[in-house]
């Protein structure tokens, strides 16, 4: 964090937090959190996101954040993001933008932990505890319960479940396929280029997770949960290849992006991409012989419903109509 740290206490050292047990009032409840306690206010009005996955479940159950740190890769929220004030430029919560706003609850992760005593003396903040994103259903749940939005966000995840049932449904899962007359097994395979490496993303992932309610298989080198790939990898999401194990990104279907958080970072991606699809071992692969090879956007690597619902936009789009 900056110099301005400084200044910031001066200015706000005498709006400390109560202590726990004083902090329950007619309007807001006091509710314990990864870093203490907090009052979060009935009606919340002014409410701002310390990061980009706060902003997104905040949105999801029902609420309307006024500002947000990191809106890097959120393209598929730009509609929500009208309006909303960007405070963070480098990646971090400009706290000083976020005293000006005169917030009443601030919200984010626990990767924000560094900004949490000095967030406390502008207003009541919450942190969630965030492991990884393939366990966003659950983080988005305890989320909406701290803040009073339950109801809202069961909502949310049932029109969500209905429309994972219409696709399977649409795909004759779970049925024998009266075009085919067999089970519908497609394998699908999902690849991130970095401008590094080629990560395949596994089973319990954020886009695995969407892919298994949805009822698609897995490749076999992509079929593989947290925990085991946490042991294998030190990675629970993702792995990374080389260009002699292309044949693991193989599938009936190969979806790819390549989103970076600055353009610099997405330009070299994108040539290592292009370099990528000119490989003979690429070329090998059987999805990209019979052209069904489909490059998304960034939501792909989200953490909310929103994001989810966009890749089940995809998935019918480029799945059901083969199907």
């Amino acid at each position: 964090m900056g110099l301005w740290l400084l200044p910031l206490g001066l200015a706000v050292a005498c709006q400390r937090s109560p202590q726990p047990e004083a902090l329950a009032t007619a309007d807001c409840m006091a509710v314990e959190h990864i870093a203490g306690t907090a009052c979060v206010p009935n009606e919340i009005q002014r409410m701002v996101t310390l990061d980009g996955v706060t902003f997104e479940y905040a949105i999801a159950a029902g609420l309307s954040p006024i500002a947000t740190a990191g809106q890097g890769l959120m393209d598929h929220m730009a509609e929500q993001l009208a309006g909303v004030e960007n405070v963070s430029q480098t990646g971090e919560p400009n706290l000083e933008q976020v005293l000006a706003l005169s917030p009443d609850l601030i919200v984010g992760l626990d990767s924000n932990q560094v900004a949490y005593a000095q967030a406390t003396q502008i207003a009541p903040t919450v942190l969630f505890k965030f492991e990884h994103s393939g366990q966003w259903k659950t983080s988005f749940q305890q989320f909406a319960e701290a803040l009073g939005q339950a109801d809202v966000a069961q909502q949310t995840m049932a029109n969500y479940d209905a429309r994972t049932a219409d696709f399977r449904a649409r795909m004759g899962i779970g049925k024998v396929s009266p075009k085919e007359n067999r089970p519908n097994d497609l394998q699908v395979s999902v690849v991130r280029i970095y401008p590094e490496t080629i990560n395949l993303y596994l089973r319990d992932s954020f886009v695995g997770t969407v892919l298994q309610d949805a009822g698609l298989s897995r490749p076999t080198a992509q079929n593989i949960g947290a925990d085991e790939a946490a042991a294998l990898f030190g990675n629970p999401i993702q792995t990374s290849i080389s260009r002699e194990l292309l044949n693991q990104a193989e599938g009936d279907v190969i979806f790819l992006w390549t989103g970076e958080n600055t353009a610099e970072l997405a330009e070299t991606a994108q040539q290592k991409l292009e370099s990528l699809q000119q490989d003979p071992l690429w070329q090998q692969l059987k999805a990209v012989q019979t052209g069904r090879v489909y490059r998304v956007p960034s939501y792909w690597i989200g953490s909310g419903p929103i994001a989810a619902n966009a890749i089940l936009d995809d998935l019918f789009k480029y799945l059901v109509k083969d199907s």
